[in-house]
């Protein structure tokens, strides 16, 4: 089914970055739009992972640094019946994470400073299930090209603009290069709106089943929402396409939470989330902080990430 999913967001995508460019520049930029739209999806494909983790600047952890993080990483993902993915953090003090990567054998998991220094440990083990449901759900593919191609969707229709497009060819002139301009962004914004919505709830559900406590992820949505609004990041507002891909909207432009929001409303979620606890015996949320954590058995920890 995600393969499906996967695989029509790529024709949309693509079919819209086509009318862009046929706009632009006639059937010539229908073309050359094409040409583009394939180099990208194959791009992303392979390089999603790393794309990703460019864009935020986010940097591998060793367990010299963050021993606590691998440590619940490796057990978390063992509970899901996942491989161990790659561990980043991203040095900003908005609290928030996401995952890439086009398959459960090439993903990773990134979370900011700001995560782990503002949330308790059974908080972030919420937050670390959440995004190894979206690898284990296969999203994290689906929702980084779908990054991807917005913003060269978007780049294609400035480009344009400001070059005036072709006025020779094609029916449309400059009035097509302005619809281009205007519509073309916000048309793949939804698209990417609709992935990610739909998504999260998802993800969601499987985290709690994943931690058994559904409650501390909800606490963990609250904080960071909080957080979000008063706590700027750098690289999300430089990459705003890729707003999507984290567990709460990071962008502080776009704290509307309902038609032109990358997510669903938070309040909806945590309602959600309180609903799993009532319905059967979940573990209680344990209240140290991250930093807190002792006798952690080096055993467990990859040999890889031993260093």
């Amino acid at each position: 089914m995600n393969l499906v999913r996967t695989g029509v967001l790529l024709a949309i995508l693509t079919a819209l970055m086509m009318g862009v460019g046929f706009l632009i520049g006639g059937g010539t930029g229908l073309l050359l739009a094409f040409g583009v739209a394939v180099a990208t999806n194959a791009y992303a494909y392979w390089n999603s992972d790393k794309l990703a983790l460019r864009m935020h600047n986010a940097r591998p952890v060793t367990a010299m640094s963050h021993r606590p993080l691998i440590e619940t990483v490796a057990r978390l993902a063992k509970e899901a019946d996942l491989p161990m993915p790659g561990i980043y953090v991203i040095d900003t003090p908005q609290a928030n994470a996401f995952a890439t990567g086009r398959n459960p054998e090439n993903a990773a998991v990134a979370v900011t400073l700001g995560l782990l220094r503002n949330l308790n440990q059974a908080e972030v083990e919420g937050v670390i299930a959440h995004e190894l449901a979206h690898i284990k759900n296969r999203d994290t593919l689906t929702m980084t090209i779908a990054a991807t191609v917005a913003g060269a969707i978007t780049m294609l229709a400035n480009i344009g603009f400001w070059m005036g497009g072709n006025r020779n060819e094609g029916h449309f002139g400059r009035f097509g290069v302005l619809i281009a301009a205007l519509l073309a962004p916000t048309a793949a914004t939804l698209i990417q709106m609709t992935v990610s919505r739909t998504r999260e709830f998802a993800a969601d559900r499987t985290a709690a089943e994943i931690t058994g406590q559904p409650l501390a992820l909800a606490s963990a949505l609250k904080t960071i929402s909080n957080d979000a609004t008063w706590t700027r990041m750098g690289s999300a507002e430089a990459h705003p396409t890729a707003a999507h891909m984290f567990i709460i909207n990071p962008l502080q432009g776009m704290r509307i939470d309902k038609l032109f929001s990358t997510h669903p409303p938070t309040a909806h979620r945590i309602a959600a989330l309180e609903a799993m606890a009532h319905e059967g015996a979940y573990r209680q949320p344990r209240l140290e902080t991250f930093s807190e954590r002792i006798n952690l058995r080096p055993s467990s920890i990859p040999k890889v990430l031993r260093r």
